[in-house]
């Protein structure tokens, strides 16, 4: 199992490599494997559908412009992709928070009967170990981290919430996240 996701992982970088090369079939083929995970990350960020499915357009874009910058020594070529996904995502939030919602028509709030992000994410194997691994956490850390990358809040929105300075926020996410790169190399 481990053998196949170390495959897939090499595969994903090797075509992050084709991509920063220009190759348009390597990024059709990234485009292939992780757009359902990543438009996952954009749902669980942004309110609206639409909006998700801008930003994962801009997510491929700015892979196509930065994939050169790619370092499978740094991160995972998902977790690269995740990240960035969840900036744009982020990035978007901002942005809509600052212009003025348009007036929804009477009947509108309708609940939507489909599974949430989180829910199509927690069924891959990846989340699962993710999971396992983020237990082993301190409960703040765990709790930052899954708030900044789960629920899309700020580093400087969790350090006020919490009452403590952004650098030690900073300090507490990044700490978790080397724990957690640990982790799930292992």
């Amino acid at each position: 199992m481990a053998d196949a996701q170390t495959e897939a992982r090499d595969e994903l970088a090797s075509l992050l490599q084709g991509a920063a090369a220009r190759d348009r079939a390597a990024l059709r083929e990234i485009y292939r494997r992780t757009s359902a995970k990543l438009l996952g990350v954009c749902l669980r960020i942004l309110p609206q559908r639409e909006e998700a499915e801008d930003v994962l357009q801009e997510v491929y874009i700015t892979v196509w412009d930065k994939a050169h910058a790619f370092d499978p020594r740094l991160a995972s070529p998902m977790t690269w992709l995740a990240a960035i996904a969840r900036n744009r995502a982020i990035d978007r939030l901002r942005a809509l928070k600052r212009r003025p919602a348009d007036a929804l028509p009477e009947g509108f709030d309708i609940a939507d009967e489909t599974p949430d992000a989180q829910a199509g994410l927690e069924q891959s194997q990846e989340y699962a170990k993710l999971r396992g691994c983020l237990e082993i956490l301190e409960p703040r850390t765990r709790g930052a981290i899954s708030s900044a990358f789960f629920g899309g809040h700020t580093y400087a929105a969790l350090a006020e919430k919490d009452g403590v300075p952004l650098g030690t926020m900073k300090t507490w996410i990044r700490r978790g996240l080397s724990a957690l790169k640990e982790c799930v190399g292992r």
